[in-house]
């Protein structure tokens, strides 16, 4: 059985999903499922909510049957004049590594270019290794920190990827 994963716009169907994902990634930093529902819902202008959905073929193989679609991750960015946000990317727990996160964040990129931003902006936490040298081999650069800035006190490294030259 092959399946495939597609990003797209989120729709307000994709919310209780979204919110689960947000829930599982993180945890204690997560945001309400009210304030998740507004974004994917498309009720806060600025926020743009992308999901990563996997399309499994259903059991029967018949044509008439849809597949089954499963979220699998998602990213929200806000979009402002010529500045693209990335605020959240995560992916299940059972897809990491499969390159969901580097689709996600290159349809973010392109749909911030789509409307004008000239860079992506983003924060991460200097303890997450990982996610570091993810930006970085993305061709992302550290233009500042913000010491203590999260509620355990640790620092936030504050990125930024020129979209144009």
């Amino acid at each position: 059985m092959v399946s495939t994963v597609e990003v797209r716009v989120a729709t307000a169907d994709d919310a209780v999903a979204v919110s689960a994902l947000e829930e599982a990634a993180l945890g204690s930093d997560a945001w309400s499922p009210g304030l998740v529902a507004e974004g994917v819902a498309g009720r806060v202008p600025t926020t743009l909510y992308l999901v990563a959905t996997e399309q499994t073929p259903s059991v029967e193989q018949t044509p008439s049957v849809e597949p089954v679609e499963t979220l699998v991750g998602y990213a929200a960015a806000s979009m402002v004049a010529d500045l693209a946000e990335l605020q959240r990317i995560a992916v299940a727990a059972t897809h990491r590594r499969t390159g969901i996160a580097s689709d996600l964040l290159a349809r973010v990129e392109s749909e911030a270019g789509r409307r004008h931003a000239d860079r992506v902006l983003l924060e991460v936490r200097e303890d997450n290794h990982a996610a570091c040298a993810f930006y970085a081999a993305r061709g992302f650069s550290e233009i500042d920190r913000r010491p203590r800035y999260y509620a355990d006190g640790t620092t936030a490294v504050i990125l930024v990827k020129e979209l144009r030259p």
